[in-house]
């Protein structure tokens, strides 16, 4: 096992996988996901959401296929390439480049009716150089607007934690060595970083951020509903809404 993640490691993941990434079985769920999102967040036709970590754009994608219009962006150039090209093809209301979570600027600071934050994909890959990230997400929703951000749950890994698996108890951190394999079949190991939650941990730094914490759900991929957290649920989902009067 590595000692630790360098800068932007899982970019090399991304380039290796490209589009075989959206064959992986937790991606099927993505519908039920937005229909979940849509009525949580309380999306119509016209609401702006901001995807962080957006990877190949799957969320973004089907909703503004339901009329919404979505700014995202990922650290993965061929993730963001992936998200254009498939936007572009539907003409959808969606747009995306390539940044860093912990590059948030004030450009983007209450725009938002919506953010959500999925997969893991801005917050728990970055090897728990995380400080500040969830402050900057918060600031991107406009008053009033809502957030949904999952995150693994550490319950869940450490129950069911393999033998190619450690998790740092000092950090949370879950370091695993995977096998993957890309669009022509091809096969390599990477190392795995994600950066794992305990439910109450989660509302405690989401109130600290200034947002009201709805609720932290146990959920799994394509299975978003709300149901209180337990031992077998690989997530958590996290809804909140910024204070009107922020």
């Amino acid at each position: 096992m590595s000692d630790g993640p360098a800068p932007g490691w899982f970019n090399e993941v991304a380039a290796f996988l490209g589009p075989a990434y959206l064959r992986n079985a937790f991606t099927l769920g993505t519908d039920q996901e937005v229909e979940f999102l849509v009525d949580a967040l309380d999306l119509v036709a016209g609401s702006t959401v901001l995807d962080v970590g957006c990877g190949p754009g799957r969320h973004s994608l089907a909703l503004a296929r339901r009329g919404c219009a979505v700014t995202g962006f990922d650290l993965s150039p061929d993730f963001v390439a992936l998200a254009r090209a498939a936007a572009e093809a539907s003409q959808l209301d969606a747009r995306f480049s390539v940044g860093d979570v912990r590059d948030l600027d004030a450009a983007v600071i209450g725009r938002f009716d919506a953010v959500i934050c999925l997969c893991q994909g801005g917050f728990g890959l970055l090897g728990g150089d995380d400080a500040d990230v969830l402050d900057r997400i918060g600031a991107t929703v406009r008053p009033g607007g809502r957030l949904a951000l999952t995150a693994f749950s550490s319950y869940f890994a450490v129950r069911f934690l393999e033998a190619n698996e450690h998790f740092d108890p000092a950090t949370g951190v879950l370091h695993e060595r995977a096998t993957v394999r890309n669009e022509d079949g091809v096969e390599r190991e990477h190392d795995l970083w994600t950066t794992c939650f305990t439910a109450r941990e989660l509302a405690l730094e989401l109130g600290s951020c200034g947002l009201v914490v709805d609720g932290v759900y146990g959920v799994s991929p394509g299975e978003y509903r709300r149901r209180p957290p337990d031992l077998a649920a690989p997530e958590l989902l996290a809804l909140a809404h910024s204070p009107a009067g922020r």
